[in-house]
């Protein structure tokens, strides 16, 4: 074990990642708070919120699979570093666009090009990974979830009560201090490399590859018992949502992309009552992820539990095709949060078991890009079916899509023998 390691005993250098998650959610959900007022208030419309979003989620989807090459070549010190300095620059471009003296739309668009190496969350599964062992895995990324019910309560409450009593620049203004406290926390106490606490011995010969080897991310993606699992990942959470590891309003399928549509048509809500319903997903999915999923580990396997959340999916996708009301939609959160919670934090940690331990930062970087890519088509597409078809289409389509998903998990497993050593 290196020095920088020795300075902070292993259970307190996971204490301090689930602080930095929550730190940095917090200040990401203070930015969705505000996000759409300043929109609004610089002369934006739906459309070019819309292309706003948009670029948020290619950005994000680009950088992914490079940040977790970054973080295998350089560690989790530098990860965190860069990710806590991209958010930094991000808010402080976005105080900058409040001022009238700047051209606000312009460098509203400037602060999402930062957002490319915004992956807090990601670097924190890296050093959760590395620094668990395989059995214990699942619950240790399953108690992410109660960063993101930290940081959507209390970076929505501060955003929200900031924003009225000081004005629209103050919540992006904390949101940098903090994110420059998250990089200072990163650089001065997290060290530099997590893999020895999991990796006895690695490779020391033959030189680095670059961070943009692109043939690199491939071939981890395309080994035999990673594409299964990605595509389950990929394919089951589509037509809901592909994970909420970080928030309902970061990783949104077709569903829950089009839900602030739906809720205002569909279920006549108000702004206010809309709220509710979503710190009602939150306080689930605090539950579900961060108390649940990893007691399930310890007494199912992981091939189960995925199995479970695949079928659980079907007989939502089932309850929403007939749903007429926000009641009824009520009684399915339960399962429909289980069941993206289950499906990412399993398909997360199959994952980075099927690569070797220098590898898992970019295998999660992969698998975060996901969401972003659900993120930069599913408005399109969800829009498309809302329109076209009305609301019990996306039930129709998970329904269907995870009993074909099932079908093929029963003729053909994903086995699970050959199981890297740690």
């Amino acid at each position: 074990m290196s020095g920088s390691m020795a300075a902070l005993p292993r259970q307190g250098i996971i204490i301090l990642t689930y602080v930095l998650a929550a730190l940095e959610l917090t200040c990401l959900f203070m930015q969705f708070s505000i996000l759409p007022y300043l929109s609004r208030t610089l002369g934006l419309d739906s459309v070019s919120f819309g292309y706003l979003q948009t670029t948020f989620g290619v950005l994000q989807l680009l950088g992914g699979p490079v940040f977790g090459r970054f973080a295998d070549q350089c560690g989790a010190r530098a990860a965190l570093s860069l990710s806590f300095l991209a958010a930094s620059a991000l808010y402080l471009l976005l105080v900058a666009s409040c001022s009238p003296a700047l051209p606000g739309v312009f460098l509203l668009f400037a602060s999402r090009i930062p957002s490319a190496l915004m992956h807090t969350l990601p670097a924190a599964q890296m050093v959760i990974t590395d620094l668990t062992a395989p059995t214990e895995r699942p619950a240790a990324l399953g108690r992410l979830g109660l960063c993101f019910g930290i940081g959507i309560i209390f970076g929505s409450l501060l955003g929200g009560t900031l924003n009225t009593a000081y004005g629209i620049q103050c919540p992006a203004i904390l949101a940098f201090v903090v994110t420059l406290l998250g990089a200072v926390l990163s650089f001065t106490c997290v060290p530099a490399t997590t893999k020895e606490a999991s990796v006895q011995s690695a490779p020391q010969g033959g030189t680095k590859a670059s961070v943009f080897d692109l043939k690199a991310i491939t071939r981890l993606l395309l080994l035999p018992r990673v594409l299964p699992v990605f595509l389950v990942k990929v394919i089951s959470g589509l037509p809901s949502g592909p994970g909420i590891t970080a928030g309902l309003l970061l990783y949104p399928g077709l569903f829950l992309v089009m839900f602030s549509i739906i809720s205002m048509d569909f279920f006549q809500l108000e702004a206010a009552q809309a709220g509710y319903l979503m710190s009602f997903f939150g306080i689930l999915q605090m539950m579900i992820q961060g108390l649940v999923i990893g007691r399930l580990s310890t007494h199912f396997p992981e091939e189960a539990l995925l199995r479970s959340s695949v079928l659980v999916f079907a007989v939502v996708g089932l309850g929403m095709a007939l749903m007429s009301s926000v009641l009824h939609f009520c009684f399915l959160m339960p399962g429909l949060v289980f069941s993206l919670c289950t499906l990412n934090v399993v398909t997360d940690s199959m994952l980075t078991k099927a690569v070797s331990a220098s590898d898992t930062g970019t295998m999660l970087g992969l698998s975060a890009s996901v969401q972003p890519l659900t993120r930069t088509l599913g408005p399109t597409l969800g829009g498309l079916l809302y329109r076209s078809y009305g609301v019990p289409i996306f039930g129709h389509v998970q329904l269907m899509v995870n009993l074909l998903v099932l079908l093929v998990l029963w003729k053909k497993p994903l086995s699970q023998k050959g199981e890297k050593a740690r």
